[in-house]
């Protein structure tokens, strides 16, 4: 059992190395020997660990993947008890907005991966969508429940509006960390859409 902690955390060290280089540089950076000096580890080892950078670059994903969750979690847990479907949508597309250190962080490695889509669709095609069509769907059924509950104007189409939600915080994101406007100016233009245009 402890040999099996060791080799996690030996992979924990090496995929939060290429994170901590995605947020600072850039995952053009993160070469299989940038990401071994970021670790403080030999590149032999970060290649015993992940035989294929798209293996390493996939890993650290599913990494800042659950630490996105995480985020989530916290904001859906202070936004009250019980949850309603206003709350939770809320909270959820309120915490992606890069307000603070961490959400900012977070917002430049998944612009990085962005990037690197683009330029290399077939890295990450399948694997970098995945995510993203969860997190619409899961909106979705929020934004459903908030129209049985009459918070929600019927006509709404849930499918469609939770992704333009994600499309627009998206932007926002983008907006804050091209230095366009605040995160808590961002914040503000998302709320005043919410309550404006979603919720009734």
């Amino acid at each position: 059992m402890a040999t099996r902690v060791d080799h996690e955390e030996r992979r924990t060290q090496i995929a939060e190395a290429l994170l901590r280089i995605a947020d600072t540089q850039g995952l053009q950076s993160a070469s299989m020997r940038a990401v071994a000096a970021e670790a403080g580890v030999s590149l032999r080892l970060v290649q015993y660990y992940f035989t294929t950078k798209e293996a390493l670059l996939l890993d650290a994903l599913a990494r800042l993947q659950s630490q996105l969750q995480a985020r989530m979690n916290t904001w859906i847990g202070a936004a009250g008890t019980p949850p309603t479907p206003r709350s939770v949508v809320t909270a959820i597309l309120s915490c992606i907005v890069p307000t603070d250190a961490e959400s900012s962080r977070i917002a430049r490695t998944y612009n990085g991966y962005y990037t690197l889509v683009l330029s290399d669709p077939d890295v990450l095609e399948k694997h970098g969508a995945a995510q993203p069509a969860i997190l619409e769907g899961f909106l979705a059924k929020q934004i459903r429940a908030g129209q049985q509950a009459g918070d929600v104007a019927a006509d709404k189409d849930p499918e469609l509006t939770a992704a333009g939600l994600l499309a627009m915080v998206n932007g926002l994101g983008s907006s804050v960390l091209g230095g366009q406007r605040s995160g808590e100016d961002a914040l503000a233009i998302l709320r005043y859409y919410l309550e404006t245009t979603l919720f009734t």
